[in-house]
């Protein structure tokens, strides 16, 4: 066991402060990372405030994570030292159900076990991203493949495979027209990789504002959602859309917007159920709603990869780690384009 500083919540209205934490030896199938970078994910504000009603204190937040390699185990062949190596939001699954043996380990019947706040149904507490160190299972550690920008590839790790897995999955590409709702740390991730899938990308927004960063992001076209006219426009003539909006909404102007056999798919996790959706827009179109759950270890090697061939990182604002109370109060404001990610070298300061 080795002792790590990091900056951990108590309790759901305590700031975040200063705490020592155990890190377990270096196994013989571990990898050791010095954390460089970590990117702040809504999620972790969901957490520390015990939103979800879940919640182990003391909590360390933190799933987007790009470190150096400063030790491996006797067993481990993909790192070496000095490798720069990331880890997402999971550090351990079952490994035999049938999810795992198909490389979905976001899916485990078991449970996978969450970077932070422990195993997803229950367990020992683990802690995240927002320390100076952390060992990981190899099979859970991710390849770099971005040769520099590592801040701005730290939030790939979550907003980026959120984003990549679903459109991976309805086979977004060439001569498809893909909607994206909401310009926010997931959105602008899903603009980024459904452009360079070769897909038509509309960008739905409330904010009008947000149209010329679409625009650069790789959207073609920006509709404002509260225009019925703008959205009336485009009925019926999308093959997909992403909803990335984890506020409860009707959901409804964007099924009417569905081809026949379409699928609105939803990665946005709200704190109280969305409106229900119009039963006959589903049946008379053959639409479909649905939802997607980041990707397994596999599909996140995927993801960088790819992300690192069309030169895709997250568009950042570099925080330091005393600032994280500060910047989730303007995450809630979306006071932020479009990922807050934490220099690990200020939490020692």
């Amino acid at each position: 066991m080795s002792k790590t500083l990091a900056f951990a919540a108590q309790a759901p209205h305590t700031p975040l402060a200063p705490v020592e934490i155990q890190r377990r030896a270096v196994g013989p199938d571990d990898v050791a990372i010095d954390i460089l970078y970590c990117g702040v994910c809504h999620s972790d504000l969901h957490t520390a405030r015990n939103e979800w009603n879940n919640t182990l204190y003391p909590s360390v937040p933190g799933h987007e994570i790009v470190g150096k390699v400063t030790a491996v185990g006797s067993n481990v062949s993909k790192f070496k030292v000095g490798d720069v190596a990331g880890v997402g939001c999971m550090v351990d699954s079952c490994r035999h159900c049938a999810s795992c043996g198909e490389s979905l380990e976001q899916y485990c019947d078991s449970g996978f076990t969450a970077t932070y706040n422990g195993p997803v149904f229950g367990g020992e507490n683990t802690f995240g991203g927002y320390s100076q160190h952390i060992v990981v299972d190899q099979r859970f550690v991710l390849r770099i493949s971005h040769t520099d920008n590592f801040a701005a590839v730290a939030p790939l790790l979550c907003a980026g495979i959120t984003t990549y897995s679903p459109l991976r999955q309805w086979n977004v590409g060439p001569g498809q027209k893909v909607g994206i709702v909401g310009l926010g740390g997931l959105g602008h991730m899903g603009v980024k990789i459904a452009a360079a899938m070769g897909a038509r990308v509309v960008l739905f927004t409330t904010s009008p504002n947000k149209r010329e960063d679409a625009l650069r992001l790789g959207a073609s076209e920006v509709v404002v959602s509260k225009n019925a006219e703008e959205m009336g426009a485009h009925a019926g003539s999308f093959d997909f859309i992403l909803n990335t909006v984890a506020a409860p909404h009707d959901l409804n102007p964007f099924l009417n917007l569905l081809k026949r056999d379409a699928t609105l798919c939803l990665v946005g996790a709200p704190d109280s159920p969305h409106p229900p959706a119009d039963v006959f827009g589903l049946i008379f179109k053959r639409r479909r709603i649905a939802g997607s759950l980041i990707g397994g270890i596999a599909e996140t090697q995927e993801m960088l990869d790819f992300c690192a061939a069309h030169n895709i990182v997250s568009d950042i604002e570099m925080i330091p780690m005393q600032a994280i109370n500060q910047a989730y109060e303007r995450m809630l404001k979306s006071d932020v384009k479009y990922r807050f990610v934490i220099d690990m070298a200020t939490l020692g300061q």
